[in-house]
């Protein structure tokens, strides 16, 4: 399943793992799944990029909302 992104001017690998994922470390699952897109540091706007969605870990719908 995956998500889908706009790019704006400036974004990076590292900005989108971070706003997706909650760690900016995980930027190689979106850069997989985007062979399309050039490998540079800063991205150009207006590409479209698929997000992987992570599977939840075991548990995590039991959790409040504010610690998942």
């Amino acid at each position: 399943m995956y998500l889908t992104h706009i790019t704006k001017d400036g974004e990076r690998w590292d900005q989108l793992s971070q706003h997706y994922y909650g760690n900016p470390f995980q930027y190689e699952r979106i850069i997989s799944a985007n062979p399309h897109v050039p490998l540079d540091a800063i991205l150009s706007g207006g590409m479209t990029l698929s997000i992987p969605v992570m599977d939840q870990p075991d548990g995590l719908e039991e959790l409040p909302p504010w610690l998942r």
